[in-house]
């Protein structure tokens, strides 16, 4: 991802460590696109992380944000109200969900759910 431009999608822990990864990489443009005003479940050190990574320009934080269109070279936001267009190369989307658990018991696939254990 060296000398792209990326969008993050997302407000988990997930997505903010991956923000912050790609902000490492040479070159890149990381912007990080969440949908809500502040991010209620990301651990202390990734909210650090991440204000640091803001206030030096590494990540470029939307929030109140939604994507409205991904396009070849660009992505469009619709950020607190206001039309944000950005050029882009990836889209990284992160943003949780439920698993397919019913569909892979019907095609033969057995899964097991572990908390921590082996």
């Amino acid at each position: 991802y060296s000398d792209k431009r990326i969008l993050v999608v997302g407000g988990g822990d997930s997505a903010v460590e991956a923000a912050l990864s790609l902000a490492g990489e040479k070159g890149t443009r990381v912007d990080l696109s969440y949908r809500r005003a502040v991010f209620p479940r990301i651990k202390d050190r990734n909210r650090e992380l991440l204000e640091a990574a803001a206030g030096a320009k590494r990540v470029n934080v939307h929030l109140e944000s939604e994507v409205r269109a991904i396009e070849r070279d660009r992505v469009r936001l619709d950020a607190a109200g206001k039309a944000v267009e950005l050029e882009n190369d990836f889209v990284i989307v992160s943003i949780g969900g439920d698993l397919p658990t019913e569909l892979l018991r019907r095609i033969g696939i057995r899964t097991e759910t572990r908390h921590g254990e082996r």
